[in-house]
């Protein structure tokens, strides 16, 4: 029997709900309380934010806390029953992550549940219609859950190009299976990542029923992790996870059909990302637009004098060597030779790789 966590079970539309103020505690409950949520009194709520990775709510990186604290006090008061759940990065504590973001100290004030969502075996995911993966490890708890909430922070992403809120649902997936989606082999007549066309796959078959995107502090750049914090001040929700992204994509300057993994999920029928056909409230939303810098399509612009060879790497690797980068570069320059770049090489099925070249990872 296929298992498949989808929307059309409870209402869905192309609305979208947008908040800007100094206070994502408001700006949540003013987007939330725009949204028919009383079908779900009695119903299990499994809250699913950004929490992928152990830093502060001020880089950008991970969704505040604040704004996890506005949905979980909303959902009380229509009577569900409210937990929260990730699956990190490989290397990190699923409940250190959540103490460092402050979602330990809010999550306890209301008694609400935290869930390590890589506890226990994996639920095979068949994606019968994907294209590069045919079937995720999805982590089982999820599916104890009659609603999953996709709660990420707004962020540039070096593979992906944005991570939102579909692309948020990866860290649904169990343990170590995150990184098997980047370790894919080229897809034979498809001049897309493979990445990005998994991506899309798993939203064919794992996709919330709500979104809410934290804009108040986003990262651009570089992200998801080694960008610039980027203040934003918003918060966007709606039922349609892909209508949500192609809003705060127009928000943070780019567009969702720039997107591989929205825009070939949208052809496929999974959502909407034609801003012609989606709802936007308040009317004057797009006078918030504050564009990110998306991130450099090579490395050596961002660092000179330094060549990366990058196949198939996972987002934690790569920032590994980026945050190396930021803060030793200077450093490590004079124990090489000055006519020369310093090589790196990441990810896995390098063909060839010069000498000299420093591996990291696989």
């Amino acid at each position: 029997m296929t298992i498949l966590l989808l929307p059309p079970k409870f209402p869905v539309n192309q609305k979208v709900h947008v908040a800007k103020g100094d206070d994502p505690y408001k700006n949540t409950q003013a987007v939330l309380k725009q949204i028919d949520l009383s079908f779900l009194k009695n119903k299990k709520v499994l809250l699913k934010p950004n929490v992928g990775r152990i830093a502060p709510r001020e880089q950008g990186i991970i969704t505040d806390s604040r704004v996890v604290a506005a949905a979980i006090d909303w959902f009380i008061e229509i009577g569900a029953e409210v937990a929260i759940g990730e699956s990190p990065i490989v290397g990190v504590d699923t409940m250190e992550a959540f103490h460092a973001a402050g979602i330990t100290e809010i999550a306890g004030k209301r008694k609400c549940r935290l869930i390590d969502l890589n506890e226990g075996k994996y639920v095979d995911l068949p994606a019968p219609d994907g294209i590069a993966v045919k079937g995720f490890k999805a982590c089982n708890p999820i599916f104890k859950f009659d609603f999953l909430v996709s709660i990420p922070v707004m962020k540039m992403h070096m593979h992906t190009g944005v991570s939102l809120s579909i692309k948020n649902m990866k860290g649904c997936l169990w343990r170590r299976s995150k990184v098997d989606l980047h370790m894919l082999p080229p897809i034979s007549g498809n001049e897309e990542k493979p990445i990005n066309i998994a991506v899309a796959d798993m939203s064919g078959v794992l996709r919330p029923h709500l979104s809410i995107i934290d804009g108040t502090v986003g990262m651009e750049g570089l992200g998801p992790s080694a960008g610039k914090a980027r203040p934003v001040n918003v918060v966007l929700a709606g039922l349609d996870p892909f209508a949500v992204d192609a809003v705060a994509c127009r928000l943070m300057g780019t567009t969702a059909e720039k997107i591989p993994h929205l825009s070939m999920g949208a052809e496929r029928g999974y959502g909407v990302i034609d801003l012609a056909r989606i709802q936007v409230s308040p009317e004057n939303w797009e006078e918030w637009i504050t564009p990110f810098l998306p991130p450099p399509e090579n490395l050596s612009i961002e660092f000179p004098n330094v060549k990366v060879y990058d196949k198939n790497s996972c987002s934690a690797c790569q920032s590994t060597l980026l945050l190396f980068l930021k803060r030793y570069r200077n450093v490590i320059l004079d124990y090489f030779p000055k006519d020369e770049p310093i090589r790196f090489a990441i990810g896995k099925g390098h063909e060839i790789i010069p000498e000299n070249t420093i591996c990291i990872g696989n």
